[in-house]
């Protein structure tokens, strides 16, 4: 067999899958890189024929007329649209233009700007695709020739998207848990493959850009698309959610609008608790001494009775939730630092705490406190307590997919958003009873949810899920 494995360096990859970025109405890009996308670099490393330096070409012969590949790659990667903007436009044009002041480009005088649409960028957690061919191998010479290709190729798409490509003649690079893409008339996933005959008409192509320059394109090569149907195989590993480690029930509802209050009193005394205890609490329980982006702690969710025809959003039970890779010790420790909290005392709370055992009937009551109730799994979510946003700015499918992603979610296929509730029992809440005091006020609304793929609980999104805002109940 013979395989080609493509790292990207800065985990993103920016490529246009149907030439329609320009148009600005991209929402998806090119995923996973097509193995024409492939080929096309490895014919730019090191030219055709006499324009080759290091190699003969006799290679690219050889790959194009292989089956279409095997592709390991992340099934469920984040597609950021970006926004357009304004670039300076070089040339003798932009200078010719400016002077009849035709979009000034106010940083650099005497030259116009151009609006430039960038498309969109996909984000991974796993930045590794390989592709595998099963075919007897070439032998040592067509081998050395792709290795020697593959390491002058710098980037795959756009110029940002730098890469490091290895060829090898084995499959130890592919890992157990990848996702699988495989060619299957059946799928669903169109994907650009490199045919027979392709190398002449990018050699056509070359020698048009160097008579006619940038205005040369592949659409003007229309028989240069060979879409092969893909079918996705998805890992059977399990993915790692964060867990719930303790459940709580109240003696006595509390009314859903007070849920920042409860939370606070809640994890101040799980921190007091833990104190006592176990000495300095992790960082996942407080939140401080992370550095950079990325990082997540742990959630104190108020659990609501919601969802029901005689729901009235009461909260009846709380729970913690510690993210993945917490170790055993953490969570050991954050749990019994929760059962030790008997009592929540503060901001006209007083109320009686103890650990809820799962009752054998599934309609035992309260079934708010149940987890269950929470876990689905579930393709449809709405919010129980609204979600706060992570910023200002138009709420659209993307930015929810954007929450999702940092919630840990795949992304939504549908969405619908509300400033009041979307379900029975959801709680409506006033602006002083989301934002806190000397912290800037962010916007906040309902949001419901569909998934592709039914996904298991609690789900929590927005900026505010580590105060239990953004909960989510299976619909």
């Amino acid at each position: 067999m013979l395989t080609i494995s493509v790292e990207l360096l800065h985990k993103i990859f920016r490529g246009d899958p149907s030439g329609a970025a320009n148009t600005g109405n991209l929402l998806r890009g090119e995923w996973p890189p097509s193995p024409m996308r492939l080929f096309a670099a490895l014919v730019a490393a090191d030219g055709t024929g006499g324009n080759c330096y290091a190699t003969d070409g006799s290679e690219l012969i050889w790959l194009e007329q292989l089956e279409a590949p095997i592709i390991y790659a992340e099934s469920t990667p984040l597609h950021q649209p970006l926004r357009p903007r304004y670039v300076v436009q070089q040339g003798k044009t932009g200078l010719a233009k400016a002077k009849n002041g035709l979009s000034v480009q106010q940083e650099y005088i005497g030259r116009r700007s151009t609006l430039v649409r960038p498309g969109v960028r996909i984000s991974l957690r796993n930045p590794s695709i390989i592709y595998k061919w099963e075919a007897d191998f070439p032998g040592t010479l067509i081998f050395n020739a792709l290795r020697q290709r593959a390491a002058r190729v710098g980037y795959l798409g756009t110029s940002d998207s730098p890469v490091r490509v290895q060829v090898a003649k084995d499959d130890s690079a592919i890992a157990t848990e990848a996702d699988t893409f495989v060619p299957d008339e059946s799928g669903d996933h169109i994907i650009n493959t490199a045919k027979s005959g392709d190398l002449e008409i990018l050699d056509r192509i070359y020698q048009h850009w160097k008579v006619y320059g940038a205005s040369v394109s592949r659409s003007q090569f229309p028989a240069l698309g060979h879409g092969t149907r893909y079918r996705l195989l998805t890992s059977t590993k399990e993915i790692d959610q964060g867990k719930v480690v303790a459940w709580m029930r109240l003696s006595s509802a509390i009314s859903g609008r007070r849920i920042s209050m409860i939370t606070h009193l809640f994890k101040k005394s799980v921190l007091s608790q833990y104190q006592k205890l176990f000495g300095e609490p992790p960082r996942i329980l407080h939140g401080h001494g992370f550095r950079g982006k990325g990082y997540e702690i742990a959630r104190y969710v108020a659990l609501s009775d919601v969802g029901y025809p005689r729901s009235r959003g009461r909260i009846h039970g709380l729970a913690l939730w510690v993210p993945p890779k917490s170790s055993p010790t953490e969570c050991a420790r954050s749990r019994n630092a929760v059962f030790a909290v008997k009592q929540l005392t503060g901001e006209s709370i007083n109320v009686s705490v103890q650990p809820h055992i799962e009752p054998h009937r599934a309609k035992d009551r309260p079934v708010a406190t149940n987890s269950w109730r929470w876990k689905g799994p579930s393709r449809e979510w709405v919010t129980a307590f609204p979600a706060i946003h992570e910023r200002r700015g138009t709420v659209d499918l993307n930015e929810i997919a954007l929450w999702c992603h940092h919630a840990g979610l795949p992304e939504p296929i549908e969405v619908r958003f509300s400033r009041t509730p979307l379900v029975k029992g959801a709680v409506d809440l006033a602006p002083v009873e989301v934002n806190r005091t000397n912290r800037p006020a962010l916007p906040y609304s309902h949001i419901w949810m569909r998934f592709a793929q039914p996904i298991c609980g609690p789900v929590m999104i927005g900026s505010g899920r580590q105060r239990g805002f953004g909960l989510c109940v299976p619909i």
